[in-house]
């Protein structure tokens, strides 16, 4: 803990926020396993039906697991790095004035408890933790725990990602062969969702339905997935993959040919990818036909 952090106001900032991440990043993957093996792995294929509820619609669940996950690494990252704010995706639900800490001063702990929240309700284990941390709109580290393989992924900002502890690189897709790009699920979006990722059904593309975001992200930095074409902005689906892609050697990109933004208002869908080149056709191919004789890569 960095007892003098206490105000964030100092130019200094950004120094300790790195001078703490490079101590404590074990402490927080501390708190990452714990707050599954405490509050996930007990409930997983093990929930009472009194334990699941619906938040938006009849494919957004929310269990007991994501709530009580998120309270635990709320106390336990608040209490590693003091002066700190907690993002968590059943926070937000709840009062959604606290995803404006994304734009304010104080460094940020960007929490989803449960990323797949589905799967895990069906006793699949494709779902994960994701933690991340960020400073003024930049993501600065990442956590990414699938409990139920016991496979951590980490990244810290200009220093590479990891599985498990072993170097992640995303590589090239091989040539010739389609690409294989995760795309939003269709349970999850709109029709004007759908109809902005009609593009990707075209020849040399295979296009699937995701599964967990932070899974997918995770299979790009592995170079296995070429892409993902997502269609929603919330920071906790999306803070950790994007820094372990870009850790690996990937990119991401939106339809205006700029990085997304943790912070929003982002043209959607965006992509992210095992390489730039890659990125750029993507979102040729997502961005309508009128535009993609002029837009980048197209």
């Amino acid at each position: 803990m960095i007892e003098e952090m206490d105000t964030w106001e100092s130019p200094l900032s950004e120094a300790l926020v790195g001078e703490f991440v490079a101590r404590h990043s074990a402490d927080v993957e501390e708190a990452v396993r714990k707050a599954a093996a405490a509050e996930i792995m007990p409930r997983f294929r093990r929930l009472a039906e009194h334990e699941v509820d619906r938040k938006s619609g009849p494919h957004d669940l929310v269990t007991d697991a994501d709530r009580l996950a998120e309270l635990y690494l709320t106390d336990a990252l608040g209490a590693l790095l003091p002066g700190s704010v907690v993002v968590g995706e059943e926070a937000v639900h709840d009062n959604p004035v606290v995803y404006e800490a994304l734009r304010g001063d104080a460094p940020v702990w960007i929490v989803d408890p449960v990323d797949g929240t589905r799967q895990f309700v069906h006793g699949d284990p494709g779902f994960c933790t994701l933690v991340a941390l960020a400073h003024r709109g930049v993501v600065l580290a990442s956590w990414t725990y699938a409990p139920a393989r016991d496979q951590l992924a980490t990244a810290v900002r200009g220093q590479g990602a990891f599985l498990d502890g072993a170097s992640l690189r995303s590589g090239a897709p091989e040539p010739g062969r389609p690409l294989e790009v995760a795309t939003s699920h269709p349970d999850y979006t709109t029709d004007e969702q759908k109809h902005a990722l009609l593009g990707l059904w075209t020849d040399g593309v295979a296009p699937r339905a995701c599964g967990s975001a932070g899974l997918e992200y995770l299979a790009v930095a592995r170079g296995r997935l070429d892409a993902t074409a997502f269609s929603w902005e919330a920071a906790w689906d999306h803070a950790a993959g994007l820094l372990l892609v870009e850790e690996a050697g990937g990119a991401h990109l939106t339809l205006a040919g700029g990085p997304f933004r943790i912070t929003g208002n982002n043209p959607l869908p965006f992509t992210t990818a095992r390489d730039a080149a890659t990125a750029r056709r993507v979102t040729g191919l997502l961005s309508g036909p009128e535009d993609r004789a002029s837009h980048p890569g197209a």
